[in-house]
């Protein structure tokens, strides 16, 4: 491998890894016009595991914009990134595939509009599909696999499928 290739190879992942940063914080800060920025146009979201829906970004933006209004305090930690670039009409690295491993807590509304313990912690895991497009990377798909949830007063429960 050339030192070129290299380097582009580590910018990629870097612009990658940029991106799944950039949807953390479009869910986290409830910026829904972010978020279907970071979309393809065909791009779409799965959150069925986690009790949500799929469908085109666009409609699980509007989904998350309405149901998230109930955890005003939101952070995903996506870690244990693991990236794997593939071909598209057999050019190197023109899609991506990443599974990450994430926790989100979140703090549920307060009547009076501010937010209020005790917290509710999920965690699992996402796949995310990418295309290199004109605009860089983007997402195609977003799959939540939600794998444990820990719910005000009661213990942690493994999500059962």
């Amino acid at each position: 491998m050339t030192q070129r290739v290299e380097l582009a190879t580590v910018m990629d992942r870097l612009a990658v890894d940029g991106l799944i940063t950039d949807y953390a914080v479009a869910v986290d800060d409830g910026d829904w016009e972010g978020y279907r920025g970071l979309f393809t146009p065909d791009g779409r979201a799965d959150y069925r595991s986690a009790g949500g829906i799929a469908g085109d970004a666009g409609n699980v933006a509007a989904w998350l914009a309405e149901s998230m209004r109930l955890f005003p305090m939101r952070q995903h930690l996506i870690v244990n990134r693991r990236v794997r670039f593939g071909l598209l009409e057999q050019d190197t690295g023109d899609t991506a595939e990443v599974r990450a491993d994430y926790v989100n807590p979140m703090r549920f509304a307060k009547e009076d509009g501010g937010s209020a313990a005790p917290d509710f912690v999920c965690g699992g895991r996402y796949a995310f599909r990418m295309l290199r497009t004109d605009d860089g990377w983007r997402l195609r798909e977003v799959v939540v696999q939600e794998k444990w949830r820990r719910l005000p007063d009661g213990p942690t429960a493994p999500v059962i499928d």
